[in-house]
């Protein structure tokens, strides 16, 4: 198979004697057998108006140039190429005739598919997720830490710089995200932001087919999906099809004048995400939602426009199939306009049915956010999203945890998980929706809970045992938290300690924690890797118990032949179980019932006490 690179070689041949460059051919290469239809975008100089032929070499060997649309600027035009079932993977020549009648000629590679690409698995229930930024994760290859293409150098001091780390220094650690019982990795962006400041996030895309060069290559990302999944470890690609950044390429000369959301004067949007679902809400408030720009960096896409659409949806099929992707987060989700992301959606599912993708859908409510997963709506809207985040399930965690009295106010404490789950009726699937106590965009989960380790192990067991898909953010394992107390998203994304060879602590090893990290390292490894062989966790249903005046949260996860019982003590007294209590359900448990973390035995209905600030959870086959 001929080598894929992210851009097309390209070779000129003038009939007149005057050379011509085409700039760009996106996709880079495509595939026998796809269901999504290839429209090549061509970048060149004054190539409105060209025709495209197939080299008489390549003619009548399955491939055929279908129709020619030009772009609004005289650079551009878009062309509509036919794959027949039986074509050959090879390299194929086009020939592009100008307007002035000059002749360019570039190959473009057409490829077998990988066997079984289209029911590809992906992420889900039995899948725990980690949420990792790689310039802040490990620096495996200081020679691309500052490259001359890109603007911003690498400059550690800067607390919202680039720090250097990059695709080798995560496949470095690809044995400690594994012991951790992690089963997929999610990281935000790793496609070029060129931007002169803040490019680490990665959230403002200046080359869509194409890796950051200070994180790697194309290549690299590529084989870091491959040794990723040699320890049975699937990757999510973070998508950001809303916007991308004033330095993208084509921001210099659109291809379509209305490729992006323009104004006299930068127009942020006004975040109303209401505005979707609300039945009284203006056309005028509608727009400013998801027509603004989301930030001054950050150009908003008009996925309205079919171009756009069809550019955004070969570029998520491509990056699955190049990079044999086992899942994709959405960002900004609701910022789209919703038809448009709703057939993107659509159309990534019509080429891989199995794919799990999940949408970052912000909401503080149950209800604004079930709006969003796929299953029609009141006012007939699908979003077609398998999955969704769980930001109110997140808040209650937090609100919930952070009140530790033995007796709570009235819906204060515990009770708060408690109301946001029986809210579940709302959502079409809550057992795919990602739960979560702290992202790259909230504070660290250690600062909310002001250093508890006690706490913080609590909330692992409630993530390794919930509905839902589990996420951890790199680090929460060892209770980081900011060097000075403070938030803010350069404090929520600090570097892993011992990801720079000039680190002096190094938390990837065992020798440099301490006692009270090691314990949660070990707490939450132990939980998470129990929790893959739990088929009453992965694939059960729950039954809870309302917290009382005790602050003190059971719950079961079960299947036929298999429970699974947890208890979260909030409060500061120990709590003793009154079985009895649970007898709806007890009828299903064996004599013996198995401590998930001690390992300890016992018979049911003995005399159980669990201390405060902490959980157990049981298990009965």
């Amino acid at each position: 198979m001929r080598r894929i690179t992210a851009l097309v070689l390209l070779l000129l041949v003038s009939a007149v004697g005057f050379a011509q460059v085409i700039e760009r051919v996106e996709p880079p290469c495509w595939w026998v057998g796809m269901k999504t239809d290839l429209q090549l975008l061509i970048k060149g100089d004054n190539i409105r108006g060209s025709t495209l032929i197939l080299a008489p070499e390549d003619a009548k060997r399955g491939v055929s140039v279908g129709k020619i649309h030009n772009g609004d600027s005289p650079n551009y035009i878009f062309a509509d190429i036919k794959i027949g079932a039986r074509t050959p993977a090879a390299g194929y020549h086009f020939i592009l005739v100008t307007p002035d009648q000059d002749s360019i000629r570039f190959e473009y590679n057409i490829h077998n598919r990988e066997k079984g690409s289209a029911q590809r698995a992906s992420f889900g229930p039995q899948d725990v997720v980690y949420l990792l930024m790689p310039d802040r994760f490990a620096n495996g290859d200081y020679l691309n830490d500052s490259v001359e293409e890109a603007m911003e150098k690498c400059d550690r001091s800067l607390p919202e710089g680039r720090h250097g780390g990059d695709i080798q220094g995560i496949i470095d650690h690809l044995d400690y995200i594994a012991e951790l019982g992690v089963t997929a990795i999610w990281s935000t962006p790793m496609l070029f932001d060129n931007e002169e400041e803040y490019s680490y996030h990665g959230y403002a895309c200046a080359d869509y087919y194409r890796i950051d060069p200070r994180y790697g290559t194309n290549a690299l990302y590529k084989e870091f999906v491959e040794k990723a999944a040699e320890k049975e470890i699937k990757v999510i690609m973070d998508m950001v099809p809303n916007h991308c950044g004033v330095a993208h390429w084509w921001m210099e000369d659109l291809p379509l004048d209305n490729w992006v959301h323009m104004y006299d004067s930068f127009t942020r949007s006004s975040f109303a995400l209401s505005t979707h679902y609300d039945p009284y809400a203006s056309k005028y408030d509608k727009d400013a939602c998801i027509k603004g720009w989301f930030d001054t960096s950050m150009p908003d896409m008009n996925l309205e426009n079919p171009f756009v659409l069809r550019y955004f949806t070969q570029m998520a099929v491509w990056w699955v199939e190049y990079a044999g992707l086992g899942g994709i987060r959405v960002d900004t989700f609701p910022y789209s306009d919703k038809a448009a992301i709703s057939k993107w959606v659509k159309n990534i599912l019509r080429e891989y049915p199995k794919m799990n993708i999940v949408g970052e859908c912000w909401y503080g409510d149950p209800l604004s956010c079930s709006y969003w997963e796929g299953v029609k709506q009141h006012d007939g809207y699908n979003s077609n999203l398998p999955s969704i985040m769980d930001f109110p399930l997140r808040d209650a965690i937090i609100a919930g945890f952070a009140d530790d009295s033995d007796t709570p106010f009235w819906g204060e404490g515990l009770v708060r998980v408690y109301n946001s789950l029986s809210l579940d009726f709302v959502y079409n699937n809550p057992s795919n929706i990602l739960i979560f106590a702290n992202n790259h965009d909230t504070n660290r989960l250690a600062h909310d809970l002001k250093g508890d380790f006690a706490k913080q192990k609590m909330v692992m067991a409630l993530l390794a045992t919930m509905r839902g898909v589990p996420q951890l953010y790199y680090g929460d394992e060892l209770g980081f938290v900011s060097k000075d107390g403070t938030t803010g998203h350069s404090q929520e994304r600090i570097d892993f300690p011992g990801g720079w060879k000039s680190d002096r602590i190094n938390l990837f090893e065992r020798s440099g924690r301490n006692r009270a990290q090691q314990d949660l390292f070990d707490y939450t490894s132990r939980l998470m890797n129990w929790r893959k062989g739990s088929k009453a966790v992965t694939q059960g249903s729950l039954l809870h118990y309302r917290p009382e005046n005790d602050n003190v949260y059971v719950y079961f996860r079960y299947v036929r032949k298999e429970v699974v019982m947890v208890v979260i003590n909030n409060g500061q007294s120990d709590f003793k179980i009154d079985w009895s209590k649970y007898q709806e359900i007890s009828s299903k448990f064996a004599a013996s019932v198995r401590n998930v973390i001690t390992g300890e035995t016992f018979l049911a209905n003995s005399y159980v006490t669990v201390p405060g600030q902490s959980a157990v959870i049981f298990e009965f086959k």
